[in-house]
């Protein structure tokens, strides 16, 4: 039988890191964060956040973020976001999943150097670890990730 695991979920109010067992997440039910009492993302979604919100998950997140920066007029973002998305299901509890659109967050993505979309940075308690610009196929993509988060 597969053990379930503990999942750290990072709460995008306060930054806090809780730990939730895998066993406790039912469809449906919502688990609250242990210091501001909001409601946690679902491990596993991809979030689609303020500035704000991202900056303050940056700042105080205890797990590797992976940040997709996208254009809807984009043909190769487009062929990345259910890869993106997959991975971040099959990484639930282990990295957090972020898609900023461009068009939307000029600044943002002013902010982070963005030259080009899609184009993918994974930050680390703070630091840029690396970053990824233009599409992979599903493999070498989880690859890269799995190498640097």
């Amino acid at each position: 039988m597969k053990e379930k695991k503990e999942l750290k979920i990072i709460c995008f109010h306060c930054g806090a890191t809780n730990r939730v067992q895998e066993k406790d997440l039912a469809p449906g039910k919502k688990i609250l964060c242990g210091r501001c009492h909001n409601a946690l993302p679902e491990p596993g979604s991809v979030l689609v956040l303020s500035p704000k919100r991202i900056y303050n998950l940056i700042k105080n997140g205890s797990i590797p973020i992976l940040i997709q920066f996208y254009s809807d007029n984009c043909p190769h973002c487009l062929r990345m976001k259910p890869i993106f998305e997959r991975l971040a299901k099959r990484r639930a509890g282990e990295i957090m999943a972020i898609m900023v659109n461009v068009d939307h967050y000029p600044e943002l993505a002013a902010g982070f150097g963005i030259n080009s979309v899609p184009t993918f940075i994974i930050v680390k308690q703070g630091t840029e670890i690396d970053r990824l610009s233009g599409a992979l196929d599903e493999m070498d993509f989880s690859l890269w990730v799995a190498s640097r988060a």
